[in-house]
């Protein structure tokens, strides 16, 4: 999803999970999937309100190593299955967008986050560690995938 007048606000991953395609938006689509393995490396998740459709609420609480809770909020404004999310993130803003590709018994999937501005992404990457957090979000993803389905 990366184009010039985003890239210098956005932060990338590609990955190949190791699981049919199926599965992956099983994990995606499900709270009580996605509260198993979202965010980065240490953090558990309550979810409140996953309504997984379009203009749907995605509210719940991430919990930190640290001890501290942090409450986020998106809305999903696309829902293509097996083949797109896009939903929209509240303090700090940003659109994220997941695309979906089977590739045979494997799955393709391209996550793109687009923060409002340059200044915006280099603050959260600063202060967040963002860039390392999407980074563990999808290894903490084909670790879930992995255990749940018995898969390497």
């Amino acid at each position: 999803m990366t184009s010039e007048s985003t890239k210098n606000r956005e932060m990338h991953m590609f990955r190949v999970l190791n699981v049919p395609i199926d599965l992956v938006w099983e994990v995606w689509s499900k709270p009580e999937h996605i509260s198993q393995w979202w965010g980065p490396s240490g953090f558990t998740n309550t979810i409140k309100t996953m309504e997984f459709k379009a203009e749907g609420d995605w509210i719940f609480i991430m919990h930190g190593p640290d001890g501290k809770n942090y409450p986020n909020h998106s809305i999903f404004k696309e829902i293509i299955p097996f083949k797109k999310i896009v939903f929209e993130h509240f303090n700090p803003h940003f659109i994220t967008t997941v695309l979906f590709e089977a590739k045979g018994d494997k799955t393709e999937m391209d996550w793109t986050v687009v923060l409002d501005s340059e200044e915006i992404l280099q603050a959260v990457i600063k202060n967040h560690n963002a860039l390392e957090g999407l980074k563990q979000n999808g290894e903490k993803l084909q670790n879930y995938l992995s255990h749940k389905f018995n898969v390497s």
